[in-house]
């Protein structure tokens, strides 16, 4: 079974440094672990607002220098220092230690993994659509140069009874590489419903050692290829082709005429009367080949008109039979001699004694 651990303590000692330099002997080893957490759960907790990302801790015999990284240095430095003055004293209460304070500035906090879930979850306490707050840092991650992102959110989402679990990802994020610089932060947002817990991981490109010249952009200059088109455009586009294709083979002549095909030629048609005046091979029926007989007359004597209702006629006789013989039968007396046959079919189709000798036979 895969067992997740924290992306940094895997790579702590390779690329990455420890958070809290000092060194002691055994007695005092857990003391010093312990100074450690009050002086971080402090900071966090007083400097809640400042948009802080991480914490280093160096520590002598007489002296502890912290080191805080924050996107909004201005709150945590105050007015003429008055913040970090108040934070020197309680650290010094707290610890019993000189204390000394470096504050660094944070210049893309959109690469900082911990401000970016820190992000989202106020949006998420400010009941902001979970979708538009993970996809729209995954795109500011993403246009200020990340190499790869991935964002999860799991809990309530939306208010739902069922806790469920959201992930996007864009890019590479090679948990398993440990030269990938990955970034991982993570954050409880706090709503109505419950709360809802914000991973992010940021892959910041390989870090590799020395002697690999310019190698570390490597990463980088594959995710813009991708971001600008690549293998995904080039898929997609292929797809839409197809479609565009399979749509002009339904909308166009040429598949109507290989369905005409067994009927003839490419001109004719099973229609009514396409096939009539396009191609010289119609197809069809009897009256259509004799119309076709009677073209080339039509055509050779197109000049006198004398010539037209002498066609006429014909086109009557063949065309149009059942119509005369309809008006010929009411005009003479018919109706009792149809009347009579009817008569006679009707005892024929009533004279049926052809069932009572099986019926005879079965008894």
């Amino acid at each position: 079974m895969g067992q997740k651990i924290h992306p940094g303590g895997l790579r702590v000692g390779v690329i990455h440094d420890w958070k809290s330099n000092w060194y002691t002997g055994k007695k005092e080893f857990a003391a010093y672990i312990l100074e450690d957490v009050r002086i971080r759960e402090h900071i966090y907790k007083k400097l809640a607002h400042a948009g802080l990302s991480d914490i280093l801790i160096r520590k002598d015999k007489q002296r502890i220098t912290v080191d805080i990284y924050t996107a909004r240095p201005g709150i945590v430095i105050g007015k003429s220092g008055v913040e970090v003055d108040a934070l020197r004293r309680d650290l010094h209460a707290l610890t019993q230690k000189n204390v000394h304070i470096n504050i660094n500035e944070i210049k893309r906090p959109e690469l900082d993994a911990k401000l970016v879930a820190q992000s989202i979850a106020e949006q998420l306490s400010n009941r902001v659509a979970f979708r538009r707050a993970m996809k729209r840092a995954l795109a500011s991650a993403i246009r200020s140069g990340a190499a790869g992102v991935k964002i999860q959110c799991s809990g309530r989402l939306g208010g739902g009874e069922m806790s469920r679990r959201e992930m996007y990802s864009e890019g590479r994020v090679p948990l398993h590489t440990i030269r990938a610089d990955i970034d991982y932060g993570f954050v409880e947002a706090k709503t109505a419903s419950g709360r809802i817990g914000v991973k992010v991981w940021i892959n910041k490109g390989e870090i590799m050692p020395e002697g690999f010249g310019d190698t570390d952009t490597r990463l980088g200059d594959q995710d813009t290829r991708r971001r600008r088109g690549g293998a995904l455009e080039g898929l997609g586009a292929s797809r839409e082709s197809g479609r565009r294709s399979g749509q002009d083979r339904e909308g166009l002549g040429p598949v109507r005429q290989r369905r005409r095909g067994p009927g003839g030629g490419p001109g004719s048609s099973g229609g009514s009367g396409r096939g009539r005046g396009r191609g010289p091979g119609g197809g069809g029926g009897r009256p259509r080949r004799d119309q076709q007989a009677e073209r080339p007359p039509r055509s050779q004597d197109q000049a006198p008109p004398a010539e037209e209702p002498k066609v006429e006629p014909a086109q009557a006789e063949t065309s149009t039979p059942t119509p005369e013989a309809v008006v010929e039968t009411p005009a003479p007396a018919e109706t009792p001699e149809a009347a009579a046959p009817a008569a006679e079919a009707k005892p024929k189709r009533t004279r049926k004694p052809k069932a009572e000798p099986p019926q005879e036979g079965g008894a």
